[in-house]
């Protein structure tokens, strides 16, 4: 009997034991939603503006308009060495958020030299190589060298309103400082706009980036040029 009754006493300890011990596990869930829209239309959006030499935006849509929907830069094809284009509105950015976003760097990702400068700058139809031709001008990428610094702030977009129709050059006063943004239905497929209200840092939700290529006497190689533009942004919505 008294074994039996140590038997039961090590049983229970061991019991015990695994109930302080164990493991303890537990499901929950959370749904969650989010919705895939046309790079015109999402919160920090592309907008076109000039052409390039074929008619169409320079910014505009590659392949289907309703599935896997890109858009890319076409800066044309009819280059040689020794030459020099500029696109003072290559393409807008616009935020829609509902506070600020900056605008920190920019770098190019390509397997060719880029011969390429791009400026964020306010003046759409400036020239934003000089200060003296828009005050505003920020270089931001030089031929393969990030120029501001990744530490910085190049431009600040103010908050958007939620509405990729439109976008404001004065944020303190929507009313009458907005500006449409409607659809290129010519092939290019993207929001636009040739208005040529100045964007200011911290004021307006929108900047344009200026692209310039410049083809030097001797290049890398004949063909066709391809590379990604990757912009860097940070906002404080959090704190």
């Amino acid at each position: 009997m008294k074994i039996k009754k140590r038997y039961l006493i090590l049983a229970v300890l061991f019991l015990v034991f695994n109930m302080l011990t164990a493991t303890q596990y537990a499901i929950t869930k959370v749904g969650y939603s989010y919705t895939i829209v046309h790079p015109s239309d999402a919160s920090i959006r592309y907008i076109g503006s000039d052409n390039a030499s074929d008619g169409i935006r320079v910014l505009r849509v590659v392949g289907s308009n309703t599935t896997n929907v890109q858009v890319t830069l076409h800066l044309g094809d009819v280059y040689s060495t020794n030459m020099q284009r500029t696109f003072s509105a290559a393409f807008g950015i616009v935020n829609e958020e509902a506070y600020p976003i900056n605008i920190t760097h920019i770098n190019v990702s390509s397997n060719n030299f880029t011969y390429m400068k791009i400026w964020l700058h306010g003046n759409r139809t400036a020239n934003a190589n000089s200060t003296a031709n828009d005050p505003s001008t920020v270089l931001m990428w030089n031929n393969n060298t990030i120029v501001n610094a990744t530490n910085t702030t190049a431009w600040i977009l103010a908050a958007g309103n939620r509405s990729p129709s439109d976008m404001c050059y004065n944020v303190s006063n929507r009313t009458h400082c907005s500006v449409n943004t409607p659809w290129d239905t010519n092939e290019s497929n993207v929001r636009y706009s040739i208005d040529n209200n100045n964007a200011v840092s911290g004021v307006s939700d929108f900047v344009w980036v200026q692209i310039t290529l410049d083809i030097p006497e001797s290049v890398q190689q004949i063909g066709t040029m391809t590379g990604t533009i990757w912009i860097h942004l940070e906002s404080e919505a959090g704190s």
